[in-house]
């Protein structure tokens, strides 16, 4: 029997809280589970800072990845298996693809890539495609395998239905991110009947496509995902902690290039610092190291470096208020910064606008920079219709993109009277505290 078609003498079992129980029949994906890539990211947070507002959400990308596995499992072999549409010799790429979709992920996921202007798929590519134990058993299958799977995740992979199935507005990743969230934050939000949807899901030529017996089954993940990234991904305490952490590593990069000698010498940051990273020095990277420079950083000589790490060591975050970009609002933010500077406040790392925004769900738009591929329901007579055609629901909130800023800055330091009394009390007016 070749390594594809290889199956383990016992079928191997995850309890899990989501799902139940995630299933692992094939020796490939076994052995994939057990590389030290994948392993790593046992100890990369979900959902990076949102711990610090859920204290239950401390839940892995490992967890992540392995139900998006099981659900594209479910779907293939339980629902897409035997229809003429669906080609199971994609059935080996897909279950590998839907593993693997997160791997190239850093600690503290996007804050991270935002200082660094890293990309984490482009490091999911390069830990598939480079000297890796990942790659080592994907080529194992066939010398093209490893570049088949990467190109699935890169979403430029021939076989578009396959691709949909974990990178689409309806696919295995959202589905198993917004049920696992849900249930490690302990909120309510991101409920959805997946039974029903895996139920009423058709493999079509280039995507998977949904009965229009199942619209309301969609209607409801739709809102879902709507709740759960305002209540939840945007919390404005979460996005605080993100803009504490991401001066950190500001604060630390230009420390560096101004030569500082830091007691702790932030030796796993080097390569970042110097924008020569490579993908070994990447896979060194976990919130396990970060938090250890923190600590340390906190003893530095350097007030805002230690300050801002005792903050987010110690849950200390930056207070906030809602902020309008408009032109009062910028007016606004102009005096704040002079005042700020005139209080011996940095404002450049303790005045900060971060804003939010989501597209809950798009039609496709020929020619716009960003195309989404649509939702479309399967009708009784064969028909396809785009989803915001038959949903009133859908259609509603369809190409709305919602925006939400908020200014964020430490209070503590304006409360504290004790210096620059005069100039602390025009800031606190000026933000309404």
């Amino acid at each position: 029997m070749t390594y594809s078609k290889e199956k383990l003498s016992e079928e191997k079992v995850f309890k899990d809280p989501v799902h139940r129980y995630i299933h692992v029949k094939d020796r490939v994906i076994w052995d994939l589970i057990g590389t030290r890539e994948f392993q790593r990211l046992r100890r990369i947070k979900q959902l990076g800072t949102t711990f610090f507002t859920f204290h239950g959400a401390e839940h892995s990308r490992f967890n992540h990845s392995l139900g998006v596995y099981e659900i594209v499992r479910r779907i293939i072999d339980d629902v897409f298996d035997g229809r003429p549409e669906w080609n199971g010799d994609q059935r080996l790429l897909s279950l590998c693809a839907a593993l693997l979709h997160d791997l190239g992920h850093g600690p503290y996921s996007h804050s991270f890539e935002k200082v660094f202007n890293l990309d984490h798929e482009h490091f999911t590519r390069e830990i598939i495609l480079g000297d890796t134990e990942v790659h080592r058993i994907l080529a194992k299958v066939s010398p093209e395998f490893p570049k088949n799977v990467a190109e699935v995740i890169a979403k430029t992979y021939s076989d578009k239905l396959v691709v949909s199935l974990i990178s689409s507005q309806i696919d295995a990743d959202r589905m198993d991110y917004l049920q696992r969230d849900t249930y490690y934050t302990g909120v309510s939000y991101g409920h959805f009947d997946m039974e029903r949807l895996l139920r009423v899901m058709r493999p079509r030529e280039d995507q998977v496509v949904i009965k229009s017996s199942g619209m309301h089954a969609v209607e409801d993940y739709i809102m879902s995902r709507y709740q759960m990234y305002w209540q939840v991904y945007f919390h404005p305490v979460s996005r605080s902690a993100e803009v504490v952490l991401i001066k950190i590593l500001h604060r630390a990069k230009e420390l560096y290039n101004k030569n500082y000698v830091f007691k702790q010498q932030p030796g796993h940051f080097l390569s970042l610092f110097e924008e020569k990273v490579t993908v070994q020095d990447y896979l060194k990277l976990d919130e396990n190291i970060m938090m250890f420079y923190f600590e340390e950083w906190e003893n530095e000589k350097d007030p805002i470096l230690s300050d801002l790490c005792s903050r987010f060591v110690n849950r200390r975050l930056f207070q906030y208020i809602e902020f309008q970009p408009s032109q009062k609002g910028m007016t606004m933010l102009i005096e704040l910064t002079g005042l700020f500077k005139k209080a011996g406040i940095d404002p450049s790392y303790y005045l900060v606008v971060d804003s939010s925004s989501d597209l809950p769900y798009d039609f496709y738009r020929p020619g716009e920079e960003e195309e989404r591929l649509p939702i479309h329901l399967l009708m009784n007579n064969g028909d396809i219709k785009e989803l915001s055609r038959e949903s009133e629901i859908v259609d509603a909130i369809s190409g709305k993109r919602r925006t939400d800023h908020k200014l964020y800055f430490p209070a503590d330091f304006l409360n504290d009277l004790s210096t620059k009394k005069i100039i602390k009390k025009q800031i606190r007016a000026l933000l309404g505290l």
